[in-house]
């Protein structure tokens, strides 16, 4: 599977805005390239470039190259999650939002058993997540209303998802998601995302009218 394999701090300063790409290193003030240098863009004339107000194709593409990022995705995966999203009945852009956090990997994400959504992934490709006591390994794949989210019974001890699972507290859950056990680390899906539990600061209508052109 094709992944982006450099740095990703610098993303974040691509973008201007913290994506939370690296953990608990992103909550970390000292250590976040964004709290260092600002708006600063990457590469070696970073200190002379000047962020206008990005206007028109500029705009839209930014913010799709934002939730890109955010979810983790390159560009043919987060094309085909779009075209599935028009044809599906509703609002285009929430269409594609509530797809996008109903993957797996998402899930797992903001459950707490991983720090990040690369971490996240992980987990989930070597096996360590089980849906409704079945291990599934296609961070890809969608939940449903009522699914339950656990930490296979053999990985329960790991250093890092324990680490995870304690400090997810205060970075927060949403409330279509609730942890049932936290000894055990189980989770549900309490319904399925709606648009008031997704971060307000993606404008899903401008990756639509990116794509519609």
């Amino acid at each position: 599977m094709a992944r982006y394999r450099n740095a990703v701090c610098r993303l974040c300063r691509r973008e201007g805005v913290k994506l939370f790409l690296k953990g608990n290193r992103c909550y970390k003030e000292e250590k976040c390239a964004i709290t260092k240098r600002g708006q600063q863009p990457p590469g070696e004339h970073g200190n002379n470039a000047r962020r206008g107000k990005l206007v028109g194709y500029a705009e839209q593409l930014r913010e799709k190259q934002k939730v890109k990022r955010v979810y983790g995705m390159l560009e043919g995966q987060f094309r085909s999650y779009f075209e599935k999203a028009v044809r599906q009945k509703g609002v285009t852009g929430e269409n594609l939002l509530f797809l996008l956090e109903r993957r797996l990997d998402n899930v797992v994400y903001k459950l707490g058993y991983a720090t990040s959504h690369a971490q996240a992934r992980q987990l989930v490709t070597h096996g360590h997540i089980v849906v409704n006591g079945r291990k599934v390994n296609i961070p890809s794949f969608q939940v449903k209303a009522g699914d339950q989210i656990a930490i296979k019974e053999a990985s329960k001890s790991n250093v890092f998802i324990q680490e995870a699972f304690q400090t997810a507290g205060g970075r927060g859950r949403p409330d279509w998601l609730e942890v049932i056990d936290t000894n055990n680390m189980v989770g549900r899906v309490v319904s399925l995302p709606r648009r008031e539990h997704i971060d307000s600061a993606i404008k899903e209508q401008l990756i639509v009218e990116l794509y519609s052109k």
